[in-house]
């Protein structure tokens, strides 16, 4: 039965990676905002961005609830860092009556802080993909957002350690 898989977990925590992974067990589409923006903005939004996030996260809901509707399971690669996003979300499914399982990428420090080095390496070479640049300011922004889940609204929790 397709549904919605909501992934959480702050910036750098690894999402996109384990997206992909899903993507490949469920034989699912994933939609993620950041890849939206980049396509369309080039992620050049500046302050027009909180307003542009949410007007595409409003249109991907819309295009999620199609897909699932139509027998496709859809992956949300989004992030979700407050508990408003989380509950705006699941209320949103089940007006809809789909299903929603929620991800949560738990990342320990260590490796978070190395994924967000490999990112900015990867950002500044030129391979960034969808990403862009995680500098101080920008990152003190997105952590005074990061609100973590409690384990009674995660349906899986997946523990992320560098190998």
């Amino acid at each position: 039965m397709a549904k919605i898989i909501a992934i959480c977990g702050k910036i750098c925590s690894g999402k996109t990676h384990y997206a992909k992974q899903i993507r490949e067990t469920e034989r699912a589409v994933i939609l993620s905002c950041d890849e939206l923006t980049k396509a369309l903005f080039d992620n050049d939004l500046g302050e027009k961005h909180d307003e542009m996030a949410l007007r595409i996260w409003s249109y991907l809901k819309k295009k999620s609830s199609e897909l699932v509707h139509a027998g496709c399971t859809v992956i949300l690669d989004w992030g979700f860092w407050s508990c408003e996003n989380r509950r705006s979300l699941t209320a949103f499914c089940r007006s809809q009556n789909i299903r929603c399982e929620w991800h949560y990428i738990d990342v320990d420090d260590e490796t978070w802080r190395k994924n967000i080095e490999e990112r900015n390496s990867r950002v500044l070479n030129g391979e960034g993909g969808s990403d862009y640049f995680l500098d101080e300011g920008l990152m003190a922004k997105l952590l005074s957002m990061w609100e973590a889940p409690s384990r009674m609204e995660i349906d899986v929790w997946h523990k992320l350690e560098r190998e």
